[in-house]
């Protein structure tokens, strides 16, 4: 057995390894290298090709967010402000005698109530109360007087042509929206109705421009027929005085119909706009003169003064 010594070279030590071999074995053939030996210098070789690597860098933890959360309010029940149209709390129903009593009173006081869109004929109301929507009846009738003596039929208000009709209109809010409606519906009327306006509904609100109450008071005002259109002023009477509460101005409509009379039922939309245009105000309702203070449900009303 013979023993042979090998030098192992490594990047900072120098040691000598001492190996057995077995007896007989030739001296030409190289000597075995030992793995472990060939394991080390191979990393250490790898080690010095590889750049080093990145620094990592230090994750600093941002402080936590101080987390919030939704503060609980305890809802207060909702008061009915002053002037409100629909009350939270319902009000006991109008009795059939008491409905009619308060449209004798409204007859007597004003047996031939007029709407104040001023207009010439069946035409020139249409575009009156198309004009009206978010604007005052003074107001429409302060810019239509002109506008209607050169333009009261559908084809004389496409000989003036939009721009010119924008003039006339331009005191109106929403003019520019208002003046290509008149002219698109004065189209359609020639082209679908003969240069003539529906008598009927569906035929009124399929214009331009016009809808559900638009087509109620050109079917009242202009033919007679019984309809009820309920604007601000009406929708507010009907739910402070408990006559006719409703959510939407469609059930308001409905129920107004329903209770009210036939015989009262052609002047019935004007008489309730005028009472709330000039007695059942908005903010400050005149309840000291109103006629039907005694039948009113509303539970802010005062009683001085009131009608003997």
């Amino acid at each position: 057995m013979e023993i042979h010594y090998t030098t192992i070279m490594s990047k900072n030590t120098r040691h000598t390894v001492a190996r057995l071999k077995p007896a007989g074995a030739g001296t030409d053939k190289p000597p075995r290298k030992c793995p472990a030996a060939n394991s080390r210098q191979q990393k250490t070789a790898a080690a010095k090709l590889e750049p080093p690597p990145a620094a990592k860098k230090k994750k600093t933890r941002k402080p936590a967010a101080l987390q919030v959360g939704p503060i609980s309010r305890v809802k207060q029940p909702a008061k009915p402000t002053r002037g409100s149209a629909a009350l939270s709390t319902p009000l006991k129903p109008w009795t059939p005698a008491e409905v009619r009593e308060a449209f004798v009173r409204f007859r007597k006081a004003n047996p031939e109530p007029k709407g104040e869109l001023e207009h010439l004929n069946p035409y020139t109301l249409l575009v009156a109360v198309v004009l009206s929507a978010q604007a005052t009846d003074a107001g429409i009738n302060k810019a239509t007087r002109a506008l209607f003596a050169i333009a009261d039929t559908p084809a004389k208000m496409l000989a003036l042509g939009e721009e010119k009709v924008r003039d006339y209109i331009k005191t109106i809010g929403l003019y520019r929206t208002k003046a290509r409606n008149i002219i698109a519906l004065s189209e359609k009327l020639l082209a679908e109705f003969d240069g003539e306006v529906p008598h009927s509904r569906a035929g009124i609100e399929s214009l331009p421009g016009a809808g559900r109450k638009t087509a109620n008071v050109v079917l009242n005002m202009a033919f007679g027929e019984h309809t009820m259109a309920v604007d601000t002023h009406v929708f507010r009477v009907a739910n402070r005085t408990g006559m006719a509460p409703g959510k939407t101005p469609l059930e308001v409509e409905l129920r107004l119909e329903r209770v009210i009379p036939n015989q009262f039922m052609l002047h019935a939309h004007h008489w309730l706009i005028l009472h709330g245009r000039y007695t059942c105000l908005a903010r400050s309702p005149r309840c000291a003169v109103c006629l039907i203070n005694d039948l009113c449900r509303w539970p802010e009303k005062t009683m001085e003064g009131t009608r003997s």
